[in-house]
C-alpha cells in the first residue's frame, strides 16, 4: 500500500461521529461546529432533516478526532442548550 494511502487509511480510522440529540429546532449547522470546536477541529456537521418535509428532526451527526470526540462527549452530553439538555453519544 502507497504511503498517502496508509496515510488516509489512518487518518479515517482516528475520526468518530458522535450523535447529538435533543437539540431546539431553530439551531444551526454553524452552531453545532461552533459549539464542538471547543474541543477540537470539527471534520463535518450533517443536521438530520425529515425526507418528506424537509424539517430538521433535532439530531445531528459530527464527526471529530477520537481524543477530542471523547472530551466533547464528557463535556456536551446534559448541557443545556436553549430550554433543552442535550444527548451526546458515539
Amino acid at each position: 500500500m502507497a504511503a498517502p494511502a496508509r496515510a488516509a487509511l489512518r487518518r479515517i480510522t482516528l475520526l468518530k461521529k458522535l450523535f447529538i440529540g435533543n437539540l431546539p429546532t431553530d439551531v444551526s449547522e454553524q452552531a453545532v461546529t461552533a459549539m464542538c470546536s471547543e474541543f477540537g477541529p470539527v471534520h463535518s456537521v450533517r443536521l438530520a432533516t425529515d425526507r418528506l418535509t424537509g424539517k430538521f428532526r433535532g439530531f445531528c451527526l459530527v464527526e471529530m478526532d477520537s481524543q477530542q470526540a471523547k472530551a466533547a462527549i464528557a463535556a456536551l452530553d446534559g448541557r443545556r442548550l436553549g430550554e433543552k439538555s442535550l444527548r451526546v453519544r458515539f
